[in-house]
């Protein structure tokens, strides 16, 4: 019984050691390919609705290119997007990455962009906004 609890103990212990070192993946020096789960749509007035990424036209996964300072998309219809990072700080364990898209060219749907990764376990949350429509994005990204 006494060699059960060390070995519990020691593998307690050892669990905890390696995590900041997975911890380090997050920290802007590696790619990440990210995810979106829960994506939130704002209008005007306060009137806000849950979407699906599909129906906003949000890529499937975000592939993020620290060195590069890039992002490319693909869209499940196979379409290829890829956009710059403009900007890119840390705060409070937090990589922060910034741009702004012009969209498509006859259209007026450019918007500004943040990407907030959290280092330590890789949760995501994107916000854009435009003309009249602000979006939200929940998701999580990982290490290809």
């Amino acid at each position: 019984m006494n060699k059960i609890s060390i070995i519990a103990g020691l593998i307690c212990i050892l669990g905890f050691l390696s995590a900041p070192a997975e911890a380090g993946d997050f920290d802007g020096k590696h790619n990440l390919i990210c995810a979106a789960m829960d994506v939130i749509e704002c209008l005007p007035g306060g009137e806000c609705n849950r979407m699906t990424a599909l129906e906003v036209n949000f890529p499937d996964f975000m592939r993020i290119n620290f060195k590069d300072k890039s992002i490319r998309t693909e869209q499940s219809g196979g379409e290829k997007l890829k956009t710059t990072i403009e900007r890119m700080e840390t705060v409070d364990g937090k990589i922060i990455i910034q741009g702004a898209e012009d969209g498509h060219e006859d259209i007026k749907d450019g918007l500004g962009w943040t990407v907030a990764i959290d280092e330590e376990d890789g949760k995501m949350v994107l916000s854009a906004s435009g003309t009249d429509v602000a979006f939200v994005v929940f998701g999580a990204c990982t290490v290809p």
